[in-house]
């Protein structure tokens, strides 16, 4: 069904946006497996570079991210996430992991 989003890599980025606000909350990699845990259970599951295995986004937290919709970008290797945030996104208690002013 979204094989074609793997064709280049096995982790793919997916760019995750408040519906409500349009806001950036972070971004994370996706595997073909935490894309399917997140498209059965309406919500967000990643692949952890780090840890190397899958974490669903508030597991221990329960700082949710409900799933409302999911897009592919034009060239096929990268995903848009729209969801409803429970509580911050960041692990550091932010809502959103870009609060890290670089420019200007």
């Amino acid at each position: 069904m979204f094989d074609e989003y793997f064709l280049k890599s096995d982790l793919i980025p997916a760019i995750i946006v408040e519906d409500s606000t349009g806001e950036v909350l972070m971004l994370a990699y996706m595997n073909r497996e935490s894309l399917q845990k997140t498209i059965e259970s309406g919500y967000t599951w990643f692949y952890s570079r780090s840890r190397m295995k899958l974490w669903n986004k508030g597991e221990s937290s329960g700082h949710v991210q409900k799933v409302l919709s999911i897009d592919g970008d034009c060239d096929q290797d990268t995903l848009l996430i729209r969801v409803v945030q429970t509580g911050p996104a960041c692990h550091t208690g932010s809502h959103s992991c870009f609060f890290e002013r670089i420019f200007p």
